[in-house]
C-alpha cells in the first residue's frame, strides 16, 4: 500500500482545512508543512495565530452552516480537522456523508464538543467511573440538581470553548452567579448546564491516546495544574502507580475505540487513590500536551499528523522529564508587546514559545515557557525561573 501526498499550491495538492487557528493550530500547521500538505487556516478573526503560518486562510464564523459548507465545497480539501468547540457539528456530520474526510470522524467531533453527550456515552454506555452528574435546563431547575448532587460541586455550559464558563460552587449564594457565568459562555441553546460532583483528587491527568489503523499508542502522563478551566502549568511524564496505569489506558482505549477515527484524542483523568475517573476527552492536540514540543522526540501534533496520513506510530512513546508553563496576559490592548531579558535561553533543554496572538482583551493565554531536566519537578521549576523573566506591556 502507497500514500500519494501532492505538492502544495498545484493541481495535486494535498490539502487539510484547519478550523480554528489558536496555537495547537498553530503548531499543527507546521507539521503538515513537513510531510508537503497544503493547509488553509479558517477561524472567527484574521491574523490568528495558524492563519500566520498557513498557505490560505478565511476568516469566517464557523457556527453559520451554510458559510462552513460553501467554504468546504469551494476548497474540497483532503482533510477537515476541527481544533476548536465553536464549529458547527451538524455541518461537519452533512458533509462528511458527502465523502469529505472529518478528522477523526464528524461522529466523533460531535459527542465531544457537548458535555451531555459525551458524558452520556461514557457513564451510561461504557459504563466508565465518572463523578456524579445531572443536567438542567434553566435556573429554577439547577437549583433543584445542586441539591440532589450536594455541594460542593461544578456547574458548566454543557458547550463552551476551552473550558470557558465553569464555576465552583460551595454554598447556595453562588448558585445564580455560577448560572449567569455558564450562559455567557454556552453556546447551547436554551443554555443547558451539567452539575457534577467534586472528586476530591490526587491526580488531575491527560493521557494522550493516538489512534491508528493498526493500533492504539499512548504517550506517559501528562499531570497538570488548571485554573478557571484552563490549564496554568504541566509536566511529563507524571509518575502513577502501574495498577493505576493500566486503569488509565483501559479508560482511554475503552472511549477511543468508541469514538473511532485516526488521530490524537487528550483524554482526561481524575485520580483518587487508586481509582480512575473519566473526566473528558478531546478528539486532537490538547493544550497540556503543548509540553511534548520539548519532552517527547514527536510531539503530539507530529503524532497527530502521521495518524491522519497513516504513516504510522512508534508502539512506544518516551518522555524526558520535562514541564511547560503558561504566558498568560490581562488587559486590554492590540498592541502587545513582550519584554525579555537578554541572555535568558543560555541554558540547553530550555525554551519559550509566542504564539502571536493579534489582541487581548481580558485573560489571554500567549505563550508558553518550555523546560527539560533530571526531574519534572526540577524542569517545573526551571520553567517558572524563566517565566519570571518574561514580561508583557500593551
Amino acid at each position: 500500500m502507497t500514500i500519494n501526498i501532492g505538492t502544495p499550491n498545484s493541481i495535486n495538492s494535498t490539502k487539510a482545512l484547519i478550523l480554528g487557528s489558536g496555537e495547537l493550530a498553530k503548531e499543527l500547521v507546521i507539521e503538515l508543512h513537513r510531510f508537503g500538505v497544503e493547509t488553509i487556516a479558517v477561524d472567527r478573526y484574521d491574523n490568528a495565530p495558524a492563519m500566520q503560518v498557513s498557505h490560505k486562510k478565511y476568516v469566517l464564523d464557523m457556527l453559520n452552516s451554510s458559510k462552513l459548507f460553501k467554504l468546504i465545497e469551494l476548497e474540497k480539501p483532503n482533510f477537515i480537522i476541527p481544533e476548536i468547540e465553536a464549529i458547527n457539528t451538524d455541518t461537519l456530520m452533512e458533509i462528511e456523508k458527502k465523502g469529505f474526510n472529518v478528522i477523526p470522524n464528524a461522529s466523533a467531533v460531535f459527542k465531544t464538543m457537548n458535555r451531555e453527550r459525551i458524558r452520556n456515552l461514557a457513564s451510561e454506555k461504557l459504563n466508565l467511573p465518572t463523578s456524579n452528574y445531572l443536567f438542567a435546563d434553566s435556573y429554577e431547575e439547577l437549583k433543584i440538581s445542586v441539591k440532589n448532587i450536594g455541594m460542593p460541586c461544578f456547574i458548566k455550559p454543557i458547550m463552551s470553548s476551552s473550558g470557558k464558563g465553569q464555576s465552583l460552587v460551595n454554598n447556595e449564594s453562588e448558585i445564580r452567579k455560577a448560572w449567569d457565568f455558564a450562559q455567557s459562555y454556552g453556546r447551547a441553546g436554551k443554555g443547558k448546564v451539567i452539575i457534577e460532583s467534586l472528586i476530591d483528587f490526587n491526580d488531575e491527568i491527560t493521557l494522550l491516546t493516538i489512534k491508528s489503523e493498526n493500533n492504539i499508542v499512548f504517550c506517559p502522563p501528562i499531570g497538570h495544574i488548571q485554573k478557571d478551566g484552563d490549564y496554568i502549568e504541566s509536566w511529563q511524564p507524571h509518575s502513577l502507580p502501574k495498577s493505576t496505569l493500566i486503569k488509565c489506558k483501559k479508560i482511554a482505549e475503552k472511549i477511543v475505540s468508541e469514538l473511532g477515527g485516526n488521530g490524537i484524542f487528550g483524554v482526561e483523568l481524575f485520580i483518587k487513590d487508586n481509582e480512575v475517573y473519566f473526566s473528558e476527552v478531546s478528539p486532537r492536540p490538547h493544550d497540556t500536551g503543548m509540553v511534548t514540543l520539548i519532552s517527547q522526540d514527536l510531539s503530539e501534533f507530529s503524532l497527530h499528523v502521521r495518524a491522519i496520513l497513516n504513516l504510522g506510530i512508534p508502539e512506544k512513546i518516551k518522555a524526558k522529564p520535562s514541564a511547560s508553563v503558561v504566558i498568560k496576559g490581562d488587559g486590554k490592548s492590540e498592541n502587545i508587546k513582550f519584554i525579555i531579558k537578554k541572555n535568558i535561553l543560555n541554558e540547553t533543554e530550555l525554551s519559550f514559545k509566542l504564539f502571536g496572538k493579534p489582541s487581548i482583551s481580558g485573560t489571554r493565554r500567549l505563550g508558553i515557557v518550555l523546560a527539560s531536566s533530571v526531574s519534572t519537578k526540577d524542569a517545573l521549576k526551571k520553567a517558572k525561573k524563566l517565566r519570571s523573566e518574561i514580561s508583557l506591556e500593551y
